[in-house]
């Protein structure tokens, strides 16, 4: 725990430095399978975008880039070196056989849905082209989905801390109002149930019609 902190502390101070520059390399070598926080980092880069330090515009450009830049990186990785090779090496950046079957079902079972969404995952992050290239997925159509993905993850993790660091006084008079904090969490817990309860009769459905 102490490394990541030390590692993270030393990305920010990067950040802190080059501004939104920075934020490509560090995303793109995070696709490639490092062990990078660049979800971490983005979230910082975006509190500094709320205050006025950084520039949004640029934060969203440079990020977007870099994360595109490092999924196609390891696509070519994948794509090149096979199954075999990448995971005789793979267990130094976390890439066993076990959970690249794990990813490869992921992929199996969703498509193209898995590049698309794959950002909001830590594993799948760092390891979607490599595994997208592994497998054979068409290139164009990765390119596709995972400028997509790409694109709405960047947009979450620099708008909402940014809205929240802007608004946080807000917030906490908000948090005050304990009626509202709660009549809150009600409604989204009876949206998650209801959305539960259809996506299994939707299942049951299915496997009835099968």
């Amino acid at each position: 725990m102490e490394d990541i902190g030390q590692l993270i502390a030393g990305l920010e101070n990067i950040v802190r430095h080059y501004g939104a520059f920075a934020v490509t390399p560090i995303l793109a070598i995070e696709a490639i399978g490092a062990p990078v926080p660049g979800e971490s980092l983005l979230i910082f880069a975006s509190v500094l975008a709320g205050r006025g330090e950084m520039s949004l515009p640029a934060l969203l450009i440079f990020a977007w880039v870099g994360s595109v830049i490092g999924d196609n990186l390891g696509f070519l990785i994948g794509r090149k070196l096979g199954r075999k090779t990448v995971l005789r090496y793979g267990a130094k950046v976390g890439l066993t056989n076990e959970r690249f079957s794990k990813i490869e079902i992921t992929y199996v079972r969703y498509g193209s849905a898995t590049v698309l969404f794959a950002r909001f995952f830590s594993i799948l992050r760092q390891l979607n082209g490599i595994v997208a290239g592994i497998l054979g997925t068409s290139w164009w159509r990765f390119v596709l989905f995972d400028a997509v993905g790409a694109a709405l993850w960047v947009a979450v993790w620099v708008f909402l801390p940014a809205y929240f660091s802007e608004h946080l006084a807000f917030i906490v008079t908000l948090a005050h109002h304990k009626i509202v904090v709660v009549s809150f969490l009600i409604a989204v817990g009876l949206i998650l149930v209801v959305a539960f309860f259809i996506r299994r009769m939707r299942e049951t459905g299915g496997t009835a019609r099968q």
